[in-house]
This record gives C-alpha cells, structure tokens and sequence, in this order.
C-alpha cells in the first residue's frame, strides 16, 4: 500500500524513492509484523484465556504434557494477523505472487482455524475428521496449483534438482495434482512438528530466512543466472512477504518459547506448513525445501515408519512414541534440550541446503 501511495511522489521528493528499493520494504515489514506480534501477544493470549480457549493434551502423550492442559491455543491467529497487515503495507499488491503466498496462509490458517475451534468445543484433542481436513487442505492447494498453472510461466511444471543446472523433466499438466499434493504435505508435516513449546515457530523461522534468501535470488536475473538457477520474474516480492512471516513468527516466539503461555494452534501450523509449500513451488524449489525442512521430513518419516512397523511386527512400536520430538522426551531429554537440538538440526540443513546453489 505505501508503494502505491508513496511511488507518485517520489518523483517531487526523492528521498521517497527508499520505498522503491526491495530490501528496505522486506526489512520493515519484518520489523512491523514482529511489533504487531510483540505488541498484541499481550492482548490476545488474554482474550484467549477469557473465552476459555485452552489446549486439550493428547491423553496418550507424555506425562510431563499435561501441566499444559488449558494452555490458550489457536496463537497462529496473531501471526495471520501481523502477517496480513505487514505484507498489504509494504508489499508490491499488484504482485500476484505475494497474493497467492497470502491466499495460502489465510486458506490452510482457516481450516487450522475450524479444527482448533472443535477441539475447543469438544474439550479433547479431536478436531474435524482427518477426511474433512485433508478435503479442505485438498481444495486450497488445488486453488494454487492451479492458479499458478494458469499463470502460463515457462518454468512452473519443470522439476529442478540440486546440483543440476537444468530442469530435469517437464511434467506438463501432471504438475497440478502432484503440487497439489506436495503442499498439503507440508501443511501437515509443520503441524506434526508442532508438539513442543517453540518447536515449529523456530524450525519456521529458519526455514524462512532461507527462503528469504532463496526468493531474492530466483527474483533478481543477474544473481540467479549467476548461480544458474531459474528466473522467475516479480518472485523477488515475495521477499517481504518472508520477512513478513519471519518478523511475525519471531513476536510470536516470546510467547511460545518454554514455558509456552500460548499455543500455535492448527491455525498456525497448518497456515505456516501451506506457505512454505506455497513459496518453493513458485520458486521452484520443491526439492531444496526437502533440504531446508529436513527436521520436517523427520518428523513425518517417524510417523510413517511408527505405523508401519506397529502393523507388520503386530503391534510392537519402532520409537518410544512418535513423531520423534516425542522418542527422545520419553528417552530422557529434557523439553528445552529437543528444541534446541531440533533447532540446530534445523540451521545446519538450512545451510547445507543453501550450499547447493552454488554447485551446480
């Protein structure tokens, strides 16, 4: 919004021209959705407890999990907020990248939202049935699969790899139902990910300065044919969008490192899981993003291979619980000493992901 009000006058008064340049306008829409977050955290946890919206405890999780009972969940609804206000002041909204990232965030943050609002209701862990959800998860992601489809880019159906500098295969219009379901996997495997105080907000907030990084480059020709990656015209955007999303998660961990005074919730998980999906497809780093959220990816694997093993062994278990944050609380670890080696996990696969770009 302040580049459209702002971009006219520049020509009368120069000093102006600072709103054009993409770094100061990603810079502070981190700083704005961060304050937001900082400023309103306060406010909102209280109005959560008022209306008694306190987290149900699975009752087959660890012990040490139930002190939280009653916790006020549905937090992500505060970074929705910060993230919607940051990103309409500073982004570019005739980008239609920066529209669609939104779109994501605000379509899997309302299925969150609904699932959050019933397990409230019903004073358990049960949500909408795991049919209805993924339905709902099915319908955003195909709005965005197919939206970007319809953009017609060159690249949007090519699979790139690391390592190699052109695309491997064209996958035509069989791109949609696989980018359909790549998001909704990410959607789902943040929210598995989200089960310690801090975890997922910071496994986020690395993921994001990453991408960060990533949607600068991809949007800037002489960088990325630098590093011969794809071009993809006006991605450069999405920059503030990320540090939107970034500065949001940060305001937001004050409240949700341990002792957590309030829960992400599916509305944020689900919400922030849908984004970072949302973001490699348009930058065509699908592949990387397995990289950048390796921690992700090992949640979800302990689930599926938990199931798995407890089916074919006849009811024996693989890991002391699943998914794996959970495996090494029951081991002995202490909840601050996952989090932080998770986080460091986390950093390290960032970097190695990040490494890639230059060999090729």
């Amino acid at each position: 919004m302040f580049l459209a009000l702002i971009y006219p006058l520049a020509e009368h008064f120069s000093p102006l021209n600072v709103f054009r340049y993409l770094t100061f306008r990603s810079a502070y829409a981190a700083v704005t959705a961060l304050l937001i977050a900082f400023l309103l955290g306060p406010r909102v946890i209280e109005w959560l407890r008022r209306l008694r919206f306190g987290q149900a405890v699975r009752s087959d999780g660890p012990e040490t999990h139930l002190v939280k009972t009653g916790t006020p969940t549905m937090g992500g609804l505060l970074v929705i907020l910060a993230v919607a206000v940051a990103v309409f002041l500073w982004t570019d909204l005739t980008n239609s990248y920066s529209w669609v990232v939104l779109g994501a965030l605000l379509g899997f943050g309302a299925i969150g939202f609904a699932d959050d609002w019933l397990k409230i209701r019903k004073h358990n862990s049960d949500g909408i049935s795991a049919g209805t959800k993924f339905l709902a998860q099915v319908l955003v992601a195909s709005a965005i699969a197919i939206y970007l489809w319809s953009l017609g880019k060159q690249d949007t159906t090519k699979l790139f790899l690391p390592f190699f500098k052109f695309p491997i295969i064209d996958l035509g219009v069989a791109w949609i139902p696989l980018a359909v379901i790549y998001v909704v996997y990410w959607s789902n495997a943040v929210n598995l990910a989200d089960g310690l105080d801090g975890l997922a907000t910071g496994l986020v907030i690395i993921a994001l300065i990453a991408f960060s990084i990533l949607t600068y480059v991809s949007g800037r020709s002489d960088w990325s044919a630098y590093l011969s990656i794809p071009y993809i015209k006006g991605a450069g955007e999405l920059v503030v969008v990320s540090l939107a999303l970034l500065g949001a998660c940060v305001g937001f961990l004050w409240f949700n490192a341990h002792p957590a005074e309030v829960f992400m919730g599916d509305s944020g998980s689900l919400a922030l899981g849908g984004v970072l999906g949302t973001l490699s497809l348009i930058v065509k780093k699908e592949v990387l993003l397995g990289i950048v959220g390796g921690v992700f990816l090992l949640e979800t694997l302990s689930v599926v291979l938990q199931v798995g093993w407890f089916r074919v062994s006849g009811g024996k278990r693989l890991f002391r619980m699943a998914p794996l944050h959970h495996h090494f609380e029951l081991s002995g670890w202490k909840e601050t000493k996952v989090v932080t080696r998770f986080w460091i996990l986390g950093g390290m696969f960032s970097i190695i992901a990040l490494s890639t770009l230059k060999i090729q």
